[in-house]
């Protein structure tokens, strides 16, 4: 069993610490009949829908969606949802950020009818949701996104390629970035709700990765919405993407140490079993050092972590500093915590299918998606130096 005495912590209230053991509870009961399924390629797909379904009938992922104008995420119990999910299995933790990030926009910024449309569906596991953002040319430039959306009679066509979407070729619906205004960079941009099935949006390729996840290229040729689909005002888009990355960005962190935990765990089970020349390996002060490192590394994450979520969710403001150095610490560290699990199973660990390695290929998306390592260290040090000017 993980350490949990950090759901002591003041940063949480009592209802954060029964999610918690809720989602223990679902993770026991649920996931595991699933593992298997979930790191085969060819099945992703329906896990992923089995696994939402699942979380949808126990009620947890309302946490995902703001039903109610101008409310706001309870961010803390996003976090701990990934946290807890991700130690338990990678492919639980991705299905529910995705119905968290996929919806997010809408919840933030939708208009009654479309929060009334997409949300309850959402939150009873019952529609996939995507975040179709990225582009071949697009990542983390933003303002290159080349996808049009141009006005026709009482619509849009949409024309373009998205890449990287995550349940791309599963989801019901998806939040789509395009250009409507000839301003170049980030500024034209606007968002759409597209269905899936609506003609001229298509699944041009499935993307198969290390660690198992649906993934797609997605192709808009000639596609047709109506008016009633652009989210928000027309030229918000930069804005609407920004917005709902602020809020997700830190449970990046937070699925970073989930991963890192039961690394940890996995570690202390070896070291515990494990005998090498007589004695445990855990009695052998080089792997004491390694447990040491690994867990002074975790508590540091779920410090940082936690205290943009509590920041986020207390006083109400933007928390694009706080994010970033959790989702850049944590991921980094969780990297290397189970890199050193998987040194201290020595040759098992690098066996396919075991914990440790399986660990290995899901942590290492985390170091890119919502925001490379290397663009974190850019956004502390403008948030970091912009501070310093303004003293």
């Amino acid at each position: 069993m993980s350490d949990s005495t950090f759901l002591a912590w003041p940063f949480f209230e009592e209802r954060h610490r029964r999610r918690a053991a809720d989602l223990e509870r679902f993770a026991s009961n649920e996931l595991g009949g699933l593992a298997s399924q979930a790191h085969d390629a060819d099945s992703v797909g329906a896990t992923c829908r089995e696994i939402v379904r699942r979380l949808g009938r126990a009620g947890l992922l309302e946490a995902c969606c703001v039903t109610t104008a101008g409310g706001a995420f309870d961010v803390r119990s996003l976090c701990l949802s990934r946290d807890i999910l991700a130690r338990h299995e990678g492919l639980a933790d991705f299905a529910f950020a995705m119905q968290g990030l996929g919806t997010g926009p809408i919840s933030l910024f939708g208009s009654s009818a479309q929060r009334a449309t997409y949300l309850p569906p959402v939150i009873g596991g019952e529609r996939i949701a995507a975040f179709a953002l990225s582009e071949p040319q697009a990542g983390s430039d933003v303002g290159a996104i080349a996808t049009t959306a141009t006005r026709a009679g009482n619509g849009y066509v949409l024309n373009g390629t998205k890449t990287w979407i995550s349940n791309g070729g599963i989801a019901d619906h998806y939040v789509v970035f395009a250009r409507t205004g000839p301003e170049s960079g980030s500024k034209g941009l606007s968002a759409f709700i597209v269905d899936a099935g609506t003609p001229g949006f298509t699944t041009a390729e499935q993307i198969r990765t290390i660690a198992p996840h649906p993934l797609a290229t997605l192709a808009f040729n000639d596609c047709r919405v109506p008016s009633q689909a652009l989210l928000g005002p027309e030229g918000d888009g930069f804005k609407i993407a920004m917005s709902t990355l602020d809020v997700f960005r830190t449970t990046v962190g937070a699925a970073a140490l989930g991963l890192a935990r039961r690394a940890l765990d996995e570690a202390l089970r070896r070291c515990r079993e494990r005998v090498v020349f007589g004695k445990h390996l855990g009695e052998y002060q080089l792997s004491q050092a390694k447990i040491a490192d690994m867990a002074v590394g975790i508590d540091a994450a779920a410090l940082l972590v936690y205290r943009s979520a509590w920041t986020r969710d207390t006083q109400g403001r933007r928390v694009t500093r706080e994010a970033s150095m959790a989702k850049l610490y944590a991921t980094e560290m969780a990297q290397q915590v189970i890199d050193q699990a998987v040194q201290l199973f020595g040759g098992t660990g690098v066996v396919s299918g075991t914990t440790v390695e399986t660990l290995y290929r899901e942590i290492r998306a985390l170091r890119i998606y919502e925001g490379t390592s290397e663009i974190q260290r850019l956004v502390i040090a403008n948030t970091v130096m912009a501070g310093e000017a303004s003293r």
